[in-house]
């Protein structure tokens, strides 16, 4: 295996935490530790700014093209040894292997894609209302942008974030999940070895309260983006307001799916399952109501209780898991109370239900899938992120678009019918960020990712990624002859 370097990365150097913290990485798939890893407080946190601040100069001075050279040999650094942070993201995270494969591939495109996208910050020349007069645009990179990431995603959350920082001339100090520290130092590992100067990119590890503080109070930290819960968004905002920081957050959702009566529903069904399942529910964009119309909602029910009890359930390094562990106890547990509390309320659990009998260690929950519900129960309104499968008939669309609505979250819909007309007067009623029509992958760099309402400000990816991490300055030249 590849050498890594499991440490805080603050200008240019691999450091412990200032005051000597350490913290005990779990294996959620066995409950064993992993390893100690450092894990400091706002002074790491100040030092890592201090020394984003200082590499900025230089670093916005550089051509789109010189910094994006950095980003596309850290790409092909990624590929190289991606097989060997594939096994270090499933250690750390649970997921199955070919899905931490997976993002580390896909982390790849991400640094190639905003290399070629930063060249592309053009800018624009207005027309003038005088002739002496002339009007530019031009766009400058922000500054010192903090980011603070989720574990779900220990790959995706953070390369989208850094690849537009980078490639917009901005430096960064990233703030990764406890659960998932490993993940980031392998990603600033890469750009590090790729020619990223000191300071250029740091990678810190710790108290995520008072990191965040010092994030939000330094005010040469002129950006955070944060993905996370809706809770912590909130907090954010009450304190960015100090210091009229920017921010970008991605936080909850709720994401439901309108099933029509004209799809395959065995296909539909069997997609339902993987897509659902995917990273044991602990996606953002997870689909976690699934609305189906009362033609087929028996059929849909009795394909989806099939497929589900056929997913294997186990350690993501085992080659034959479809589906690991839930991160941890806490989240487990909330899962596990979810479906109690419904249970009690009267709703019913076709499949699952409970924590798999074979398995003794690890935070493992059986995938799911529920009936009968009504939406005063949590489960129904509440972001589940995890293994349950709630499915809920219609017999009229405008009520299922109504019922889809009805959440203070935004982030994404799903949309499953061959019908052009409905495909477009739901995707056009839905009141969320993105919506997927016969697509259950609302994720790619070149196009704009993130949720209106509840589910976040801002987007990441596509141009509009790359233009969030810079400002517009507009430049009148007058006295022209």
């Amino acid at each position: 295996m590849t050498d890594f370097i499991f440490k805080q990365l603050i200008d240019g150097e691999w450091v412990d935490a200032a005051k000597g913290g350490t913290w005990d990485l779990i294996n959620p798939a066995t409950e064993a530790v992993i390893m100690p890893v450092p894990f400091g407080d706002a002074s790491d946190a100040q030092a890592a700014i201090d020394a984003a601040a200082a590499a900025f100069p230089a670093w916005s001075s550089k051509t789109a093209y010189e910094r994006a050279e950095v980003l596309l040999k850290a790409a092909d650094w990624l590929l190289d040894h991606a097989e060997d942070l594939a096994v270090v993201t499933t250690e750390e995270s649970g997921k199955p292997l070919s899905e931490s494969l997976a993002e580390w591939r896909s982390a790849a495109n991400y640094f190639i894609w905003f290399a070629e996208e930063g060249k592309r910050a053009y800018g624009r020349t207005i027309p003038a209302r005088s002739a002496g007069r002339r009007i530019m645009v031009i766009q400058q990179p922000l500054g010192v942008v903090g980011t603070i990431t989720a574990w779900n995603f220990p790959v995706y959350n953070i390369v989208r974030a850094w690849a537009a920082a980078l490639a917009a001339g901005c430096t960064v100090v990233g703030r990764p999940s406890e659960y998932t520290p490993r993940s980031a130092m392998m990603m600033a590992q890469a750009l590090v070895e790729s020619g990223a100067p000191a300071g250029v990119i740091n990678c810190i590890n710790g108290d995520p309260a008072g990191m965040a503080q010092v994030m939000l109070q330094d005010a040469r930290c002129r950006k955070i983006s944060f993905t996370g819960s809706t809770r912590v968004g909130k907090l954010l905002m009450d304190g960015a307001s100090d210091t009229v920081t920017k921010l970008a957050l991605e936080l909850g959702g709720n994401a439901p799916v309108l099933v029509f009566p004209d799809v395959d529903v065995k296909e539909v069904a069997r997609a339902s399952v993987q897509w659902k399942y995917r990273n044991c529910g602990q996606v953002c964009v997870s689909p976690q109501r699934f609305y189906v119309h009362t033609r087929i909602a028996e059929e849909f029910i009795e394909h989806t209780t099939a497929f589900t009890e056929a997913v294997r359930v186990g350690n993501g390094l085992d080659q034959n898991t479809d589906v690991g562990p839930l991160i941890n106890a806490v989240q487990r547990d909330r899962v596990e109370q979810l479906v109690a509390e419904a249970t009690a309320q009267g709703a019913e659990v076709l499949t699952g239900g409970k924590r798999p009998a074979d398995l003794h260690k690890g935070y493992f929950y059986q995938p799911s899938v529920m009936t009968s519900l009504t939406a005063d129960m949590r489960l129904y309104h509440e972001e589940i992120f995890g293994p349950v499968m709630p499915v809920i008939p219609f017999s009229d669309p405008d009520e299922a678009l109504a019922l889809a609505n009805a959440t203070p979250y935004g982030l994404t819909a799903f949309v499953m019918t061959h019908n052009l007309n409905t495909a477009l007067r739901m995707a056009e009623r839905l009141e969320f960020g993105m919506v997927g029509i016969n697509d259950w992958l609302p994720a790619t760099p070149e196009a704009p990712f993130g949720g209106v309402k509840q589910s976040g400000l801002g987007r990441e990816c596509g141009q509009e990624g790359l233009e969030d991490y810079m400002e517009s300055k507009t430049i009148f030249i007058g006295g022209m002859s």
